[in-house]
């Protein structure tokens, strides 16, 4: 598949009802489809798509810090996670594992309390579309889904606070600045822009959202539920889909700014911007590049809150920094004028 249609098989197409592409895999899509997309984050999703970052490090470099220091700490407390390996494959995850968010930023306790209410025979008709399911600790599942629920939870609320919580801040501003972005670009280009730049494997042309998946091979049409766009930080590098029609269709994709995701710091800054605006205010300009909260910005550039907080109030008055309330938060992006600054070479060792 191109941009420029949807011409060979293994892909996905998001595209208006009007159009017909004969045997290709797509979603129809209407306007009143279009009016009903939105965006959420899904603490569960982030917990299943790290299982495959530390089943599969090596296929996800860009999380290797995260992931060495999360073998660690599962070693060290003795946990068991061999469930969620087994229930989280290389292909097609079970339905029950990973439903919908039904609100923009839902908490892990409410995604749990749903996981928790899967019908038995929901779990059984999910298990029986995976490979391995007769085996192990799946075999016992199967037989037992209520009990297996319940253990599930129990070792996803474990495994989230021993992996995943203490770093949740930061990953949570990354989600947050990622929706801010989608945002400005709705409102500055419009949905086509939005949609069309979400992932390398993401493309809107002419009516349709393409979408590289394997795994989907059917028409699906949305009926007017519209689309619930998930950015992610473990998804990357692949995009994923839900189609299961007990719950609004949803596209999972990796957040921008991952790269710098697990930086512990260390940001330098063009040492003719420290000169003019001092060495602080330009590590701190380095680092807006995309929007991000003051505890983040002191933990990456080892200054105090206070300090961070004196900073940004100065480069705001100066036009060089703007902010926006995200929830409970305020994110801090710089301005235009300060790509400029930034961009005017040579570095300083922060």
């Amino acid at each position: 598949m191109t941009r420029k249609g949807c011409s060979r098989s293994r892909k996905v197409c998001l595209q208006r009802s009007d159009l017909r592409l004969g045997g290709v895999p797509q979603f129809a899509l209407t306007a009143q489809d279009m009016a009903h997309t939105r965006f959420a984050f899904s603490p569960l999703w982030e917990c299943v798509a790290s299982v495959r970052v530390l089943k599969d490090p090596g296929g996800h470099a860009v999380h290797l810090p995260w992931a060495k220091r999360a073998q660690q700490r599962i070693s060290q407390a003795g946990l068991d996670i061999r469930l969620l390996g087994d229930l989280v494959p290389d292909r097609q995850l079970p339905a029950f594992l990973t439903p919908t968010p039904s609100t923009p930023v839902p908490d892990l306790e409410h995604e749990l309390d749903v996981l928790r209410d899967v019908p038995a025979r929901v779990v059984r008709r999910d298990l029986d579309t995976m490979d391995s399911y007769g085996s192990g600790g799946l075999a016992k599942f199967y037989r037992d889904p209520a009990k297996g629920l319940e253990r599930l939870a129990s070792l996803i609320e474990a495994y989230w606070a021993l992996v995943l919580e203490p770093c949740w801040r930061r990953i949570s501003a990354l989600l947050e600045a990622e929706v801010l972005h989608r945002a400005r670009l709705l409102a500055e280009h419009g949905a086509e822009r939005l949609l069309d730049d979400l992932s390398p494997m993401v493309a809107w042309h002419e009516g349709a959202l393409t979408v590289a998946h394997a795994h989907l091979h059917a028409v699906h049409p949305l009926g007017a539920r519209g689309l619930v766009l998930v950015p992610s930080a473990f998804a990357w590098p692949k995009v994923y889909s839900k189609t299961d029609p007990r719950w609004q269709p949803v596209l999972r994709y990796p957040a921008r700014g991952l790269a710098g995701l697990w930086d512990e710091g260390g940001a330098a800054a063009p040492r003719e911007l420290a000169a003019v605006v001092g060495r602080g205010r330009a590590i701190l300009l380095t680092e807006l590049a995309a929007p991000v909260a003051t505890s983040e910005l002191a933990a990456r550039t080892r200054m105090t809150p206070a300090a961070v907080r004196g900073q940004l109030t100065t480069l705001r008055a100066a036009g060089l920094v703007s902010a926006q309330k995200v929830g409970r938060e305020t994110l801090y992006v710089r301005t235009g004028a300060a790509d400029g600054l930034v961009a005017s070479g040579g570095e300083v060792d922060c």
